[in-house]
């Protein structure tokens, strides 16, 4: 996510853009350009914010159409704020989830004239995407066209290139799992399923399986690779000069390294090698991309969730002991940040958002086995609250205000787990409406915390809304996401929410997760309160239909500020568990503050029970 949140010119990117369009050699009445890479990657490198770059707008999420006359941005409600004021006169925002405002796929088949030829890099969107468009389009007598180059790509006289940083090894005493271990157990599913081969393209999906991280993506501890499996051989497609010695001896001898730039060209020659027929087929994930299916070929691959997903999403003890230690550490740095900015605008000192964020990042980067930010933190005061990924533009921000809301998502990446948590404060005297939604907020966080359910439940998060909706307020984000070991702070395929990968997805014991309901007034402030929690075991007095019964555990470790809660809206058991969280902080978390008086004030002030 860039901090940017200037509106950009794109005049002459877009008519550059169109030029190439109308050329014979393509010839096409539209362009899609996705905002994911050729790894699906939801958080990319520079070199591949081709969206970004035709647009403007650098939101994580979102797909610009350009046709020979107009371009549409489509992205959904975290972003319209932001889109609208990035967005320059040649787009039109398509808010997404609201009425009458299509998908993107959808606009292609219903929205566009007939007989268009549409163009795509096949490598930028799964298979599975464009098997769908491809055969609404039939309807329409229109196509989708695999162009053999990135036509942004074309336009983008300065682009940056792709990163080639140092891999390094994970320990098997962070991960918990060797390598070795973990390819066997693929291996084993392919043999079971008749499988000649796994296609593994998921940048984070190979860091896990090998126990490698990387650099080259912002926030993300992986590196540009792509991996096969076969029964018989394990293949690592990754530049060369990324890769040591120490990575030979660490992968060991049954790893054959291969040129990333190789892989499109290994694929052609796969089914030979591996024997494939209609009835042993190579898997590829469902997030595969169109160019990976067709360089194996249609009639010789299978399309599935990636197994690799489900193996990841689901944390082992020793990473479930990581996630629980890097917590402790996360949770000091971040009371010495909010005892440090409390002293500070006391003291009347002026602290730009921005300034305020650096603050926090030199106070992790002090904790052991730090390697970075999880994401952009999120430095929001008064109205930009409300802008739900807001991050603040070193260059232009506003200054965190004492006599408005605080909200700071912010998050960490350490050897043994990622942290990922958001508090909201003020700093002066909050308003009956500011205490009212705030303690709304608080209730969907504590009833997802505290919820018992059967196994195979899903993620639905209308226990996180309830206590909002009583009031006729609501939030236009899921209420919670997978979270990476020492991988990417967003992780699948569960969650909490409405998407239907979640309700398609049982939560498991060792699943870790985000819970983070909020309310957002627009153009006034906002509030998101967000702990990581693991799924674990409950134990409880009966166990109706023998399915076994779930709950979670709470890792992050962080007050709750105390003068935003209404306490005349809690029950005594929500007010217990405010009371029991911060005790459990302050028995962990001081410990590690001894050197730091104010902090440890700050701290022992934060907990102290809740007065009704």
């Amino acid at each position: 996510m860039s901090p940017a949140t200037q509106t950009v010119n794109t005049t002459q990117r877009l008519q550059n853009l169109r030029q190439l369009m109308s050329r014979p050699e393509y010839n096409v009445e539209a362009v899609v350009v996705p905002s994911e890479d050729q790894h699906y990657s939801e958080y990319i490198a520079k070199c591949d914010e081709r969206r970004a770059f035709i647009s403007g707008f650098d939101g994580s999420a979102g797909c610009a159409i350009v046709t020979l006359n107009d371009a549409f941005l489509f992205t959904d409600g975290r972003y319209f704020l932001q889109a609208e004021k990035q967005l320059d006169q040649n787009w039109k925002l398509m808010k997404q989830g609201l009425p009458e405002v299509p998908s993107w796929q959808d606009f292609l088949s219903k929205n566009l004239d007939r007989n268009a030829r549409i163009g795509i890099d096949p490598s930028l969107i799964t298979a599975a995407d464009a098997d769908a468009i491809k055969n609404a389009l039939k309807l329409r007598d229109s196509e989708l066209v695999s162009l053999d180059r990135n036509l942004v790509d074309s336009v983008w006289a300065d682009r940056p290139p792709r990163p080639t940083n140092k891999v390094f090894p994970l320990d098997v005493r962070y991960a918990g799992e060797s390598h070795v271990e973990k390819i066997a157990r693929l291996r084993a599913g392919l043999i079971e399923k008749n499988q000649r081969a796994m296609v593994v393209n998921m940048l984070d999906e190979v860091a896990w399986l090998f126990n490698l991280r990387g650099s080259d993506i912002d926030f993300n501890p992986v590196f540009f690779a792509y991996a096969i499996v076969t029964l018989d051989k394990t293949l690592l497609f990754v530049n060369p000069q990324q890769v040591d010695d120490t990575i030979h001896t660490h992968l060991g001898e049954e790893v054959e390294f291969h040129p990333y730039d190789y892989f499109f060209t290994y694929l052609k020659e796969l089914g030979a090698e591996v024997g494939l027929h209609k009835e042993a087929q190579v898997l590829v994930g469902d997030k595969a991309s169109l160019a990976i299916v067709e360089a194996i070929g249609v009639d010789h691959i299978v399309i599935s969730r990636s197994p690799i997903a489900d193996f990841k999403s689901v944390k082992n003890e020793t990473e479930i002991e990581g996630f629980r230690q890097c917590h402790i550490r996360d949770g000091a740095a971040l009371v010495r940040y909010f005892a440090w900015l409390e002293e500070k605008l006391e003291a009347g000192v002026q602290l730009s958002e921005s300034q305020a964020a650096d603050q926090l990042e030199k106070f992790r980067s002090e904790l052991d086995l730090f390697r970075g930010l999880s994401f952009t933190t999120i430095s929001s005061t008064g109205p930009n609250g409300a802008i739900i990924h807001y991050s603040p533009d070193p260059n232009d921000c506003a200054i965190v205000r004492k006599d408005q809301i605080y909200l700071c998502d912010s998050g960490g990446q350490y050897l043994d787990g990622t942290t990922d948590v958001t508090r909201t404060l003020h700093f002066g005297i909050p308003t009956a409406e500011e205490r009212r939604a705030f303690t709304r907020v608080l209730q969907g966080h504590i009833a997802i915390d505290s919820a018992v359910f059967p196994n195979g439940t899903s993620g639905a998060d209308s226990f996180a809304r309830r206590p909002l909706w009583e009031d006729g307020l609501d939030y236009r984000h899921g209420t919670g996401h997978g979270v990476g070991h020492f991988l990417n702070v967003h992780e699948g395929p569960h969650g909490i929410g409405v998407r239907i990968i979640y309700n398609n997805t049982p939560l498991k014991p060792g699943m870790t997760v985000s819970n983070e309901p909020g309310y957002y007034a627009d153009g006034r402030f906002g509030i998101r309160i967000e702990n990581v929690v693991v799924v674990r075991n409950a134990d409880t007095p009966n166990n109706f239909g023998d399915k076994g019964y779930l709950k979670f555990e709470h890792v992050t470790l962080c007050p709750i500020q105390k003068k935003l809660v209404d306490a005349a809206l809690l029950s005594e058991r929500e007010r217990a568990w405010l009371n029991a969280y911060h005790a459990e902080i302050l028995g962990k978390v001081s410990p590690l503050l001894q050197d730091d008086r104010r902090a440890l004030s700050w701290l022992e002030r934060e907990c102290s029970p809740l007065v009704q």
